[in-house]
């Protein structure tokens, strides 16, 4: 089979945030840049971010990048490494005022400051006084930064696939990534992008979920595929539940509604929070308001006919603040849960939203395969950033913020070490056929369908297994069972068949390439979360109700063939002291 190719300095995969930051600074650097996304780029979930991004400028409270180190390394549970959070946080100022330089239409305080909303974990002072640190663009703060960053992209000239499926990382004998084949989904055929350096950016995968915030899109794809290439996923037991989704839906409430003044309230109309949090109420970490939420449901005081959601109320901030800061909240709940939160409370539940783990990189983005005793050594060629990336500036547990902040920050440092990269590096290596038909064999396993199961009953069922068995709290026999099941569906994949037997279409060949995606994070997300018995951050074990920092201060590392392994937490800052283990209380 005769396959299309094309050559570039660098090949992104994935077209959110990270992805597009990295291409605008290669591209203004004269790298020849691929950008491939399976849907248009301003449709990347980045798109639908909405309370802001984290910088301490301290427009509206004191701040520096000291005390929002502190928050985030607390917000860690301690297992996040010191020096990258350190990198990041004090990144981040530069970095929002890029994205002011870059079009962003961030909201403004009276004085013409960037507005600042106040968000869950946030001090003044190490754990003081609540901080406002969130640069907000009303409620739509990622949708006004994925608009930006593709205009100026389509002004640096990037070249982007636009509706490209990525099936597989090439990789030669001597372990260099080489790029990517590639699917196009319009016409089915294949196409081979060689690349010197692949960055992936793939986003998360909260499809793994029933009841989520993230976009059908979200199917942890590049995980999967560093997973296939013999890269382990790091700290796959950490995912995270919101705690104000639309109950029954799934669709995000943002935290800045809480930051704005709202709060929560059981079937009493308690504001419960005051008892698991008393400083910081609900704006506590989202693993604490999450747990919480479920304890009050568990224990008979939820609201509504079948007692099985919490109210955060809202009428009390005023008309005015509403639709002026929350005009896209005030429309998802008016459509989603058919309420005005002008004069009614909102519904919500905890929903899967957000992957901690994921791809094990430096804080060069460079992917790495750590090692529990000796340096890490970097994948040639091959660099992560984003959600589908583990630096690990998240640890446990992420504030709520620091995600764009996140792919911002790393997207763009990534970039700069590919620079260096292609100034060493001028020629392209010679392409490995092996590795281009080990990739191609995946397409063609769906080029014939099966006569068993569906792929999307089978899809419905895994989504339901994972949230049965490894959603908020967990303990040893369910997510043994879930493990098992989650198994036993990869080997049911194996003889399932398209939904439609008339005609192959490509977008059902898709899911099915997505499932098999699913299904291998899936297992890394059960497997290591059985294995770490003890509870820190989102991880909750009913079972071992402690953080146990003498048996588990480290990072789990999941491999393709099931092994399980542990690398150390950086605890060493670049150029300030460590914070030092404290219990985490808010």
């Amino acid at each position: 089979m005769t396959i299309q190719s094309r050559k570039f300095d660098t090949l992104i995969i994935g077209a959110g945030g990270g992805g597009l930051r990295a291409a605008l600074q290669l591209a203004r650097a004269d790298a020849k840049v691929a950008v491939v996304s399976k849907v248009f780029p301003t449709r990347s979930h980045t798109v639908a971010a909405q309370g802001g991004v984290n910088a301490a400028l301290a427009n509206v409270s004191p701040d520096n990048w000291h005390f929002h180190m502190f928050d985030t390394v607390k917000g860690s549970d301690y297992l996040g490494d010191q020096d990258a959070i350190e990198y990041m946080c004090r990144a981040a100022p530069k970095v929002v005022y890029e994205l002011e330089h870059f079009g962003v239409p961030f909201s403004r305080r009276d004085d013409g400051n960037i507005y600042q909303r106040a968000f869950g974990g946030q001090s003044q002072d190490y754990g003081g006084d609540q901080a406002s640190r969130t640069c907000a663009a009303a409620d739509r703060t990622g949708h006004a930064i994925l608009h930006s960053l593709y205009q100026q992209n389509i002004r640096a000239r990037t070249h982007f696939f636009d509706e490209y499926f990525a099936l597989d990382l090439i990789k030669d004998e001597d372990g260099y990534i080489l790029g990517a084949l590639t699917l196009d989904i319009e016409s089915g055929e294949p196409l081979l992008i060689e690349a010197k350096t692949t960055l992936i950016a793939t986003g998360g995968a909260g499809q793994l979920f029933r009841t989520c915030t993230n976009a059908l899109i979200n199917t942890g794809d590049g995980m999967a595929m560093a997973l296939r290439a013999g890269v382990p996923l790091q700290d796959m037991e950490f995912f995270q539940f919101h705690p104000t989704g639309i109950a029954g839906k799934g669709m995000l409430i943002t935290e800045g509604v809480r930051g704005e003044g709202g709060y929560l309230v059981n079937a009493d109309g308690e504001r419960f929070m005051e008892r698991y949090a008393p400083r910081a109420k609900d704006l506590a970490s989202r693993d604490i308001v999450s747990r919480a939420i479920s304890v009050e449901i568990r224990e008979g005081r939820g609201c509504g006919p079948n007692k099985d959601f919490v109210y955060l109320k809202v009428d009390h901030i005023g008309a005015d603040v509403i639709k002026k800061r929350l005009p896209g909240i005030r429309d998802l709940a008016m459509t989603f849960a058919h309420v005005d939160p002008v004069d009614s409370p909102i519904p919500v539940y905890p929903t899967a939203h957000y992957t901690m783990g994921g791809i094990p990189t430096n804080r060069s983005g460079q992917v790495v395969v750590p090692e529990m005793e000796g340096p890490e050594e970097p994948v040639p060629g091959l660099y992560a950033a984003g959600e589908c990336a583990c630096v690990s500036v998240h640890g446990a547990n992420r504030l709520g913020g620091n995600s764009l902040l996140d792919i911002l920050v790393f997207g763009r440092a990534a970039a700069n070490h590919i620079i260096g990269h292609l100034q060493e590096h001028r020629y392209h290596r010679q392409m490995d056929k092996t590795a281009i038909e080990k990739a191609l064999a995946r397409l063609k396993r769906w080029e014939k369908t099966g006569s068993g199961e569906s792929v999307p009953e089978l899809r419905t069922e895994l989504r339901k297994v994972m949230e049965e068995h490894c959603g908020v709290f967990r303990e040893q026999a369910v997510l043994s069972t879930g493990l098992e099941k989650v198994k036993l569906l990869k080997e049911r994949l194996q003889g399932a068949r398209l939904k439609d037997q008339s005609k192959i279409f490509n977008t059902a060949r898709i899911e099915a390439l997505e499932l098999e995606n699913l299904i291998d994070i899936g297992i890394a997300t059960v497997a290591s979360a059985l294995a770490r018995t003890e509870s820190r951050g989102a991880h909750s074990r009913v079972d071992y109700t402690e953080r146990d920092d003498a048996s588990w201060l480290k990072h789990s590392l999941y491999f393709h063939d099931g092994r399980l392994d542990y690398k150390p937490v950086r605890l060493k800052p670049v150029t300030v002291d460590p914070f030092p283990l404290k219990p985490r209380v808010y």
